[in-house]
């Protein structure tokens, strides 16, 4: 058992660095292929929670998941990049100050949420492995999807960073309560695809009618 409990572990320590990428890397078709990765991840450790527990009802919301994160909306991401700049607008920061950063984020937020395991989590045996990690990570993404949507300028890469914390609420969820069969049916109801894809179409006019996706942009829409 704690030998299939260190590949979770492994699978949730991987999402930490394909957020790094989704963030970091500036050529957006690639971003966009670690998101798609991320849900491959995601889909990987909600299977392996499901046969271990066991909670059948999590084989559903992997399903879910494998549909909508490493399916539609990677498929909308790429579809809208077709008609759009491939290269982030660069960040306020430059890319190697952002990435020191953005490691900095990664570690501290990480070693902070890992130190203070037995006050978040709700049972005690929630603070061992391997969902201890798991909901380090979880709130590791958080912060870092949040660091995407307040340090980047490209409206695409604020959308992966709103799909990044929708990933971390996923994690959470069936890192808090993974043997509840009522977890995976918030997990199923809690998926944002309808509303990236509405962002998208939003960032796709704007684009047309000005040129570009950098947010500062938006002003000249309501000039």
């Amino acid at each position: 058992m704690s030998e299939h409990y260190s590949v979770i572990v492994g699978l949730s320590l991987a999402l930490v660095v394909t957020s790094l990428l989704v963030v970091e890397v500036r050529h957006l078709k690639y971003a966009a292929l670690a998101y798609f990765v991320q849900g491959l991840l995601l889909v990987a450790i909600l299977v392996a929670y499901a046969t271990l527990l066991p909670n059948h009802a999590l084989y559903l919301w992997s399903v879910t998941v494998l549909i909508s994160k490493a399916g539609i909306i990677p498929l909308l991401l790429w579809h809208y990049l077709k008609r759009m700049a491939p290269m982030e607008t660069p960040n306020a920061l430059g890319f190697g100050i952002s990435l020191v950063i953005g490691v900095a984020v990664l570690a501290g937020f990480y070693w902070l949420v890992d130190g203070h395991m037995t006050w978040l989590a709700p049972v005690p045996q929630l603070a061992g492995e391997p969902y201890g990690t798991n909901l380090s990570v979880a709130f590791t993404i958080l912060a870092f999807g949040l660091y995407a949507l307040l340090s980047r300028r490209d409206t695409l890469k604020a959308v992966m960073g709103v799909c990044l914390i929708e990933n971390a609420v996923h994690l959470s969820l069936v890192s808090l309560a993974p043997g509840l069969p009522e977890t995976a049916m918030i997990g199923v109801v809690t998926d944002v695809v309808l509303s990236v894809w509405i962002l998208l179409i939003i960032i796709k006019g704007m684009y047309e009618q000005v040129g570009s996706s950098d947010i500062r942009e938006m002003a000249k829409l309501w000039g």
